[in-house]
């Protein structure tokens, strides 16, 4: 996979706070992350996160996220 190519994950149908979970272990080896989840309360969860982290958070559509580590 090329370094600028970000990990894609699918938590569609994944109630909070599994969608932000599977995010940060996403992150773990990755420096950019798009995600698919579908659970009313993920946005907030998952900028929540973001913020927490340092990473860049980007709502790319109404079930798509994306996490960027700066740098």
């Amino acid at each position: 996979m090329p370094i600028n190519e970000p990990v894609h994950v699918d938590a569609r149908g994944m109630k909070c706070p599994w969608p932000a979970l599977r995010a940060a272990r996403a992150m773990r080896s990755a420096d950019a992350v798009t995600m698919e989840a579908d659970d009313p309360i993920a946005p907030g969860e998952l900028e929540a996160l973001a913020r927490q982290q340092g990473w860049a958070f980007e709502v790319r559509g109404p079930h798509l996220f994306a996490f960027v580590r700066p740098g």
